[in-house]
């Protein structure tokens, strides 16, 4: 690996991260993408770059130092203790998230959203440092359906953050609803209502739900989308349109 695109090109891979998916969270289209791996990856985002993937900013641009933090290709010397072996390969390890589904309860007819037992899917530890998500909180789903395509395809895999189920408006969460598992955009209403907006808008209008239909109907807020076979977009409070 000559170039810091062709280190780019490596960790995408190891994220699992499609160019295109790349270039959608960083607001770029996928040619500059293409582009930073020919050519290398501009000056002016290399360091918003190395601190999403969670890499040193020096061993991104030249390959030279360590390339995590905390790795040392020498033993050096921190807080008077030497950074052991586990330590650093702890920055680079994949974690596990438990896969959460639709099952069967004992109630014909019915499902309720559980874990799915003795099945995980695996993750990079930087991509949840990257969107500061708790390992304890993370859990997997899959999409079902086309009501958030073209931004969530149907079977991708999506982790979510148990720890953010505040609502800000226009954020991408999931929730159960009586027993279903759906992947919606929330917005607050008074009263503590609730709008679900899909994507694929045109399709699947708008639903409004007040807060005893938000009771009656067992809606409840998993958390916060934070991946979908990429990376969300940082959170950031927003206006109801």
């Amino acid at each position: 690996m000559n170039t810091s695109g062709d280190r780019l090109r490596v960790l995408l891979r190891e994220c699992h991260l499609s160019a295109t998916d790349f270039a959608a969270n960083r607001k770029v289209t996928p040619q500059h993408v293409n582009n930073w791996f020919k050519r290398g990856i501009p000056m002016a985002r290399m360091e918003e770059v190395a601190e999403l993937l969670s890499v040193n900013v020096r061993w991104l641009r030249s390959g030279e130092g360590p390339k995590h933090p905390g790795d040392s290709r020498d033993i050096h010397v921190l807080s008077g203790m030497g950074t052991s072996r586990s330590d650093r390969s702890s920055v680079r390890e994949e974690l596990e998230m438990p896969v959460y589904t639709e099952l069967q309860t004992q109630s014909p007819g019915r499902t309720a959203v559980s874990e799915i037992p003795n099945h995980k899917i695996r993750i990079a530890r930087r991509v949840l440092e990257a969107m500061d998500v708790e390992q304890h909180n993370a859990i997997c789903v899959a999409m079902v359906g086309n009501s958030m395509a073209d931004k969530i395809q149907d079977g991708s895999l999506i982790g979510v953050d148990r720890g953010r189920v505040h609502v800000i408006d226009g954020e991408m969460y999931a929730l159960e609803h009586d027993g279903m598992l759906r992947v919606k955009y929330l917005y607050r209403l008074p009263g503590a209502g609730l709008r679900l907006r899909s994507h694929n808008a045109g399709e699947y209008p708008d639903e409004l739900f007040s807060a005893e239909q938000i009771q009656e109907q067992h809606i409840h807020i998993l958390g916060w989308i934070f991946w979908w076979s990429t990376l969300n977009n940082r959170r950031h409070p927003a206006t109801m349109p």
